[in-house]
């Protein structure tokens, strides 16, 4: 691609988001990279060449700082993929922080960074605003309901975006992933690595950070006139949220 494009990806301290990086640098992209750790941002930009901008999207200041930095290297795509999930607690069990951390992870922190960059893509021609949601916003599973509802509610900021923002040169991008396997995602979730290891058991082959990232990618640079308007992404293993194949 153009050395004129450039991207801001938020969550690229691990996961996706730095596999993004990563493969955007490697077709020739600027990228602009941005997560909570300033030290493993540091450690991406010397691997990479991006530029790291610590953030913390929930945090007016700090999106005001990453702003101001996106729009002076003239980012052209907003790549979301900061967010995550806190425990499997049952609806009944429910622990309302958890999910008010996820919500402000998740979907306030996205409609932040969204509200903030759109004066930017419009003044500049547009652009692409890219959300990495999941197959949790798409359906539901047993001990899923805060992520689920933090994922369903991320959802509806691109699906009405995209229809606010028609005859816009202004492209909306969902991809949800389903079961991935990175560093930290599921231990975050889970509090261990025993039972992160657990999700993937039996699992023949889980998707990685970079099959997702390929995807993002790709999306990115298909012509000017095509969006994707939602890519669903699964292992072959997995069928839906809860239907997965194990071996024994």
């Amino acid at each position: 691609m153009a050395d004129l494009n450039a991207a801001l990806v938020t969550g690229a301290s691990t996961g996706i988001g730095e596999e993004t990086v990563r493969l955007l640098r490697g077709h020739g992209w600027r990228v602009v990279a941005t997560a909570r750790r300033e030290e493993r941002l540091e450690r991406l930009s010397a691997e990479t060449g991006c530029t790291p901008v610590p953030a913390d999207l929930t945090v007016d200041d700090d999106v005001a700082a990453l702003v101001a930095a996106a729009t002076a290297s003239r980012v052209t795509a907003v790549v979301h993929v900061a967010g995550g999930a806190l425990g499997l607690d049952t609806i009944a069990d429910a622990q309302v922080g958890r999910w008010q951390t996820m919500f402000d992870r998740n979907v306030v922190g996205t409609l932040r960074l969204t509200r903030a960059m759109l004066p930017h893509l419009r003044a500049h021609g547009g652009g692409d605003l890219l959300y990495l949601t999941s197959t949790a916003a798409h359906d539901t599973y047993p001990g899923g309901g805060g992520y689920v509802a933090a994922k369903h509610a991320e959802r509806i900021i691109p699906l009405t975006l995209r229809q606010e923002l028609v005859g816009e040169p202004i492209r909306v991008i969902e991809i949800a992933p389903g079961m991935v396997r990175t560093e930290e995602f599921s231990l975050n979730r889970l509090g261990s690595a025993e039972a992160a290891a657990k999700v993937y058991e039996g699992v023949a082959e889980p998707l990685v950070a970079a099959d997702v990232a390929a995807a993002i990618v790709w999306a990115l640079e298909l012509p000017r006139h095509v969006n994707v308007d939602t890519m669903i992404l699964r292992p072959v293993a997995q069928a839906t949220n809860t239907l997965v194949a194990r071996r024994p």
